[in-house]
C-alpha cells in the first residue's frame, strides 16, 4: 500500500495566497527586507516623496514641439483637443523643474554621505517608481551611491524605476508594511509635490510626530513653498485650531537643492553624529 505524501504547509502555494495565510505574508514583508537591510549594512535613509506624474523636462519639450507640429495641420475639434493636450503639456513643463531639482538634491546628499563615511551612511530611499520617485533614484546613482527603491505593486503595474541599487530594489503589496520601512530606517525626509499618495504619506508621518509615536529626531522637509502652500493650508489649520502653533517646528519648507541640503546635512549631523568605534 502505497504511503501518501503529505503537503508541507510553507511549501503549498493555495494556502500562502489565501486569505488564511494573509498574516504570513504582512510578516514576509516586515522579515524579508529586515534580512536584506541587515545584509546591505543599511542602518540610515534619507526619504523622498513625491509624485510619479511629473516628468522630465526633456520628454516634455519634445511633447510640446510634435504638439505645435500636429495642430498646424489639424483643423476642427481635433485642434480643440490637440490645443488641450498643449495646456495640460505647459504645466507639466513647468513642474518639471521639481524633476531636475529632486535629482540634484539626491546626487548632493549621497555625495555628503558618502564623504563623512566609507559605507555611505545616509542612503537616499525612494517609493521605487518614475517620476520624482526615479530623480531620487538617478540623483544618487549620479554621485556613484546607493539608493533604495519601495515600490508597490497596483492595478496600473508600476514598475521600479532603473536607477535603483538591484539588492535594494523591493515590492511589496501591503501599504502600511511599505510605509513602516519607509519610516523605520528614516532619519530625515524630503516630500517634493505630488497628489493623493504623496500627502497620505506627508500626514501620517507629521501625525506619527505629533503624537509623539515616532520619538526618534526626524528632520522634514516640504520642498516647493509655492505649491505646497496652494495644496494645503497650514496657517488656516492653526487659525482654525486644528492643530497648534508648535506643530508648524515638525517641518520647514525648503525652495531650492542647496537650500535644503544645507539644512539636511545640519540637522543629520545634530541629531545622529557618527559613534566612535
Amino acid at each position: 500500500m502505497k504511503r501518501s505524501v503529505s503537503n508541507k504547509a510553507y511549501r503549498d502555494q493555495e494556502f500562502l495566497n489565501s486569505p488564511d495565510a494573509r498574516t504570513i505574508r504582512i510578516l514576509a514583508e516586515f522579515l524579508e527586507p529586515f534580512r536584506r537591510f541587515r545584509k546591505n549594512k543599511v542602518r540610515d535613509t534619507i526619504v523622498f516623496f513625491g509624485s510619479s506624474r511629473i516628468k522630465t523636462r526633456k520628454s516634455v519639450r519634445a511633447k510640446i514641439r510634435e504638439l505645435k507640429k500636429q495642430i498646424q495641420k489639424t483643423h476642427g475639434q481635433r485642434k480643440k483637443n490637440l490645443e488641450q493636450q498643449l495646456d495640460t503639456a505647459l504645466v507639466d513643463l513647468e513642474m518639471s523643474k521639481y524633476y531636475d531639482e529632486c535629482v540634484e538634491l539626491a546626487r548632493l546628499l549621497t555625495e555628503w554621505s558618502k564623504s563623512i563615511d566609507s559605507e555611505q551612511r545616509f542612503i537616499v530611499c525612494s517609493g521605487g517608481g518614475p517620476g520624482l520617485m526615479e530623480a531620487a533614484n538617478k540623483g544618487a546613482q549620479l554621485a556613484g551611491g546607493k539608493s533604495i527603491g519601495l515600490n508597490i505593486s497596483l492595478t496600473s503595474e508600476q514598475a521600479s524605476n532603473p536607477y535603483i541599487s538591484p539588492e535594494l530594489n523591493f515590492e511589496f503589496h501591503y501599504f502600511f508594511m511599505r510605509k513602516f520601512w519607509f519610516v523605520y530606517l528614516g532619519k530625515a525626509l524630503i516630500v517634493f509635490p505630488g497628489g493623493f499618495g504623496t500627502m497620505d504619506e506627508l500626514m501620517e508621518l507629521l501625525t506619527l510626530l505629533q503624537t509623539g509615536k515616532i520619538r526618534k529626531k526626524m528632520s522634514v522637509i516640504i520642498y516647493g513653498r509655492s505649491y505646497w502652500e496652494k495644496i494645503i493650508n497650514f496657517d488656516a489649520l492653526v487659525k482654525f485650531g486644528m492643530i497648534d502653533a508648535e506643530d508648524m517646528s515638525l517641518f520647514t519648507f525648503a525652495d531650492t537643492p542647496q537650500e535644503a541640503f544645507t539644512y539636511l546635512k545640519k540637522e543629520l549631523l545634530r541629531n545622529y553624529p557618527k559613534k566612535k568605534e
